[in-house]
């Protein structure tokens, strides 16, 4: 008889609860979240709802939820599903409870400490196989059985073999990458230039410009992936393209959004700190970690351009102009 697999999935926010949804409808394993919302995870446990983040969506009868760590123990893979600014420091402080064996799926999309990517911190504190996870996938979407992409990224066959068998015969289509550094780097870099599409998008509702500058965009996106050490085979997964697209073009993106109020004039130091701002946060990052190396604002004039209208005083009406002038 085959071993009972045990998932574990930390952070029952959105994409947690989502991805446990699907495993759950897809596995004749154990699928839990840790959660520290008791809350959250009293609706679960009691009404099969996540309360919070789908109210109005019955969850698999199977998918439970905890917030005590010991639930870790014999976990065969343990997703990460809460937010990089936060992750390293919990995992830090549950690590006794962390199987040494445990697949460590990242999820989230932003730095750990300081310039470092997520994977490469995760790799530095924990002795576990690490793999990162990213595509175009809005939660709702995935929760609802919407076909969803992702891009496995991995540099261990036996891992990406592991962690793909997860989500056979399910809605989540995966391709495959060694380029991990590749991965992580484009889920941050595409928060960036969503926000410059929002900003163009505000200010002229052009199909003929809004794809003069997603190329321009797509192109400059890839260029500072293999600045950083990237692949360019990478660029064409869903954690490429296809995630750039979906969070530059749709409503639902917060980086596009956060765009959509700049190019309106609505951006104000309020509504940056009400707002989760990826992007914000990443393009000084990216700039000032380019501009330690080379003429950032020659070799990637639309990071610097940006820079200047998230950390200054900018006339933002000049900003497509500027765009255009590159």
């Amino acid at each position: 008889m085959e071993e009972k697999k045990k998932i574990i999935i930390i952070g029952a926010g959105t994409i947690g609860t989502a991805l446990g949804n699907i495993l759950s409808e897809n596995s004749s394993g154990e699928i839990v979240l840790l959660s520290i919302e008791e809350n959250v995870v009293r609706s679960i446990n009691e009404q099969h709802i996540n309360a919070r983040y789908f109210p109005g969506h019955h969850l698999h009868q199977d998918l439970k939820a905890t917030t005590d760590v010991s639930v870790m123990s014999g976990a065969m893979v343990i997703f990460l599903a809460i937010p990089s600014v936060i992750m390293l420091d919990y995992l830090r402080s549950i690590s006794k409870s962390i199987p040494e064996n445990a697949i460590l799926v990242n999820l989230a999309k932003g730095f750990g400490y300081g310039e470092e990517t997520v994977v490469d911190c995760l790799k530095k504190e924990f002795r576990n196989p690490v793999c990162t996870l990213k595509g175009p996938s809005f939660a709702k979407e995935i929760i609802n059985r919407i076909p969803t992409g992702f891009t496995l990224g991995s540099e261990e066959k036996e891992t990406s073999s592991q962690v793909s068998s997860l989500f056979k015969g399910s809605t989540v289509y995966l391709d495959f990458s060694d380029d991990m550094r590749g991965v992580e780097f484009l889920s941050i870099l595409k928060n960036i230039y969503a926000i410059v599409l929002g900003i163009v998008d505000a200010q002229f509702n052009s199909p003929n410009l809004r794809f003069l500058i997603l190329t321009r965009a797509f192109r400059e996106m890839m260029n500072i992936m293999l600045f950083f050490g990237g692949k360019e085979e990478t660029m064409y997964k869903y954690c490429g393209y296809g995630d750039f697209t979906l969070t530059a073009l749709n409503d639902l993106s917060r980086n596009r959004t956060l765009g959509l109020l700049i190019g309106k004039g609505f951006f104000t130091e309020h509504v940056s700190h009400e707002l989760v701002l990826e992007g914000k946060t990443a393009t000084t990052v990216f700039y000032e970690k380019i501009a330690r190396e080379t003429a950032v604002d020659k070799q990637f004039p639309i990071i610097a351009e940006l820079c200047k209208v998230l950390t200054r005083k900018y006339d933002i009406a000049n900003f497509v102009s500027k765009m255009l002038e590159m």
